[in-house]
């Protein structure tokens, strides 16, 4: 038998050598991702439009998964909002609720049931009352409770398209002026559509008209409709808004998972014990859900990029 010549055999050794090379290349490289429990996520911004005569309630719940996979839907056992009317020294006075259900089955979106003898639905003129609403949810065995009041905000004196840039070329200004309500504490939240949100508070322009410019940097095109929005927003709601958009930079929602857990206002109360007056839930304390249950006034423009 041959001997196959002494540089055949040193070109077969490197040819191994690199095919062993690619295989070892191809080897699954595991990651760790961060893992906790899932959670409940609810999504219950009810925003108002003060001229409509019902309030457009539409709750949206689903349940965190794996760090790189969206929310999945899911349902509750039971959803109810309690509208506790208050006179002037704080004492009860009416008590009222709007039972919520599934538009359809597995879809996640809570409506006031239609089915019911009387009508679920929340009149606008609520507004009007001194009253705190609390938005009840069974879900798995535990009980979660938020409790909110109605924020009004003002409307915009003015929505136009700027020619600025702050960064790029690519840059879309929108310029937005708004009057402050004088001797009142305000606070705003804006929806520039798409998930990009701006919070501010009146400390600086209070009884004042303010206006500023908000640039998107994304993939905004000549023709392309934006629904712009002023939102009500009380201190905690404001503080919940700021540390999302910290946190995210625009590139969530309110209540999408953000890239850590940011507490709301949805607190959970299985089990929870009152001790002289003082409520203790210490052990389902971080058992809470994520998301934010708030009953705001909204404006809304429509602004067509040039």
């Amino acid at each position: 038998m041959r001997k196959a010549p002494k540089y055949l055999s040193a070109r077969l050794i490197i040819l191994l050598s690199i095919i062993q090379f690619f295989i070892s290349c191809e080897d699954v490289v595991e990651i760790e991702t961060p893992t906790e429990a899932s959670r409940l996520v609810v999504d219950a911004l009810i925003r108002v439009d003060v001229t409509e005569q019902f309030m457009p309630i539409e709750i949206r719940v689903s349940e965190t998964s794996n760090f790189f996979d969206q929310n999945q839907v899911t349902s509750v056992d039971r959803m109810v909002i309690i509208m506790q009317e208050l006179d002037a020294n704080g004492a009860v006075i009416n008590v009222f609720s709007s039972s919520l259900t599934e538009t359809t089955s597995g879809s996640g979106i809570y409506i006031p049931d239609p089915t019911l003898n009387e009508d679920q639905r929340i009149p606008t003129s609520f507004i009007e009352r001194n009253i705190e609403y609390f938005l009840q949810i069974n879900f798995q065995g535990k009980n979660f409770v938020a409790r909110t009041e109605f924020v009004p905000t003002v409307p915009f004196d003015n929505i136009e398209q700027g020619t600025d840039i702050i960064f790029d070329e690519d840059d879309t200004e929108i310029i937005v002026s708004f009057t402050d309500v004088a001797n009142r504490e305000d606070f705003y939240v804006f929806d520039f559509s798409n998930g990009n949100f701006l919070e501010t508070e009146d400390t600086f322009y209070e009884g004042q008209q303010f206006t500023f410019s908000y640039f998107f940097d994304d993939n905004v095109e000549p023709g392309d409709e934006l629904d712009i929005s002023i939102l009500g927003a009380d201190e905690p709601f404001y503080n919940y808004m700021s540390q999302l958009i910290e946190q995210s930079e625009g590139a969530f929602g309110p209540f999408s998972t953000p890239v850590a857990t940011v507490r709301g206002n949805i607190i959970n109360v299985t089990n929870i014990t009152i001790t002289d007056g003082v409520f203790d839930n210490l052990e389902v304390a971080d058992d809470f859900a994520l998301g934010y249950f708030a009953i705001v006034q909204e404006f809304k423009e429509t602004i067509v990029i040039e």
